[in-house]
């Protein structure tokens, strides 16, 4: 790693935050958050230098690869989370790119449908295959017991139940 990636690194280790004396679900609040920048920040660079898409982008096209009858505009902002500018906006790149098209939809005039173009599907394949790769090599440093008492144990976070002790073991 460059001294330049370090340091950037280490600007966005939210980790570093914490001390000693802060409670202990904060500090693994910060290393959760930590952990999942490092792997985004890397998933992000990833995806622009090796396909020159951002990772918005990519997270519109996995939305609409899902759906194969294609997906409303809102449908899009609501699974996004984001506003229907930004999904407009990213629509419109992408439409350029010939990767999505957009149709009107038949019952109400002033919506449209987005959906993959055959170009869009070949694309997105690839992309899906070097990002599993990608976020294979970057969870590689734990092996597969520990990746899946990590998924069990943010799965009980995630629904905020209390975990029978016996479980975790």
């Amino acid at each position: 790693m460059s001294a330049r990636q370090d340091t950037d690194m280490a600007s966005v280790d939210m980790e570093k935050r914490a001390h000693a004396d802060h409670h202990a679900s904060l500090r693994l609040w910060l290393r959760l958050l930590s952990a999942t920048t490092r792997i985004e920040d890397t998933i992000r660079q990833r995806l622009r230098e090796q396909f020159g898409i951002t990772l918005p982008r990519f997270d519109l096209m996995a939305q609409l690869e899902r759906e194969p009858q294609g997906l409303s505009m809102s449908e899009l902002s609501r699974r996004m989370m984001v506003t229907g500018g930004n999904v407009t906006s990213i629509v419109d790149q992408l439409e350029k790119e010939q990767l999505v098209q957009r149709q009107m939809q038949a019952s109400d005039r002033r919506s449209y449908t987005v959906s993959l173009t055959e170009a869009g599907r070949s694309a997105f394949a690839a992309m899906a295959q070097a990002h599993e790769g990608w976020v294979v090599e970057l969870l590689s440093p734990l092996v597969a017991s520990q990746q899946e008492q990590l998924h069990k144990l943010l799965g009980t976070l995630k629904s905020g139940s209390p975990t029978n002790s016996e479980e975790t073991k």
